[in-house]
């Protein structure tokens, strides 16, 4: 199973260790890899620094000298992750080739998007009993990191790996009539998300986050799940497709 983890579930240091002590928990019961980015975390380095940030499209503009505190801020999240996670080894793509990417649009700077994955390191390291925790930085033809987005660099994993991917929000999944309990969707075929979009209940943050699933289902992915990182106990549940809503082609 992979876990995308990020964002809103990070910003409570007290959360963060509950998700971790969780993800622990999923690994007894089957492999997991956790591919994570950071935003807040980049956010207070870059202001720390005074490298002003710009978003395009959504993503993150990312000059060389904000690429450097990118890499540290997502390196030292890492470490911290891996360590509250425990049995695990932090990794970003540039070790082992792990992620390897090319530039999306120089206008962007370093940002990039994933075109290959170590999968055979990521198989050895689970066969030895171990969680990778990836930070969503990447390395391109010139040997030089790239900021990838870390919701397409999970699907990417996902997808190389043929395992499903639980994507952790700030939402208990897609709401048919949003903020009704009741009209939580269990389950949402690919047609259906895009029926969704058309007529308008899928709208706002929720269709970034339904496009990162289709494009993991593209990459090879055979579900998607988009579930809470902000309640205990969530995880398992999504993981055996009782919680959040789970998108298949």
């Amino acid at each position: 199973m992979i876990v995308k983890y990020g964002g809103n579930a990070m910003k409570s240091l007290e959360l963060r260790r509950a998700v971790a002590a969780e993800i622990a928990a999923l690994r007894a019961l089957m492999p997991v890899v956790v591919v994570h980015g950071g935003g807040p975390v980049i956010e207070r380095e870059l202001t720390a620094r005074g490298v002003p940030s710009e978003f395009r499209a959504g993503l993150r503009v990312t000059p060389p000298e904000a690429m450097d505190v990118v890499e540290m801020a997502l390196s030292a999240l890492n470490k911290a992750l891996s360590q509250e996670v425990g049995q695990a080894v932090g990794l970003t793509g540039r070790d082992s080739a792990l992620l390897t990417a090319e530039v999306l649009d120089p206008a962007l700077g370093r940002v990039g998007r994933v075109t290959g994955v170590n999968a055979a390191l990521l198989r050895t390291l689970v066969g030895a009993g171990l969680t990778p925790v990836i930070a969503s930085v990447a390395v391109g033809a010139d040997g030089q990191a790239l900021n990838v987005n870390a919701d397409t660099a999970a699907g990417a994993v996902a997808g190389a790996l043929g395992e499903g991917i639980i994507f952790l929000t700030d939402v208990d999944g897609v709401y048919r009539a949003y903020p009704d309990p009741a009209s939580r969707a269990a389950h949402l075929t690919r047609a259906e998300v895009q029926e969704g979009i058309q007529a308008g209940w899928i709208a706002g943050g929720m269709i970034p986050k339904v496009q990162a699933a289709l494009d993991a289902l593209d990459r090879g992915a055979p579900f998607a799940t988009i579930a809470s990182g902000m309640a205990a106990g969530v995880l398992e549940a999504a993981a055996r497709g009782e919680a959040g809503t789970r998108i298949t082609a």
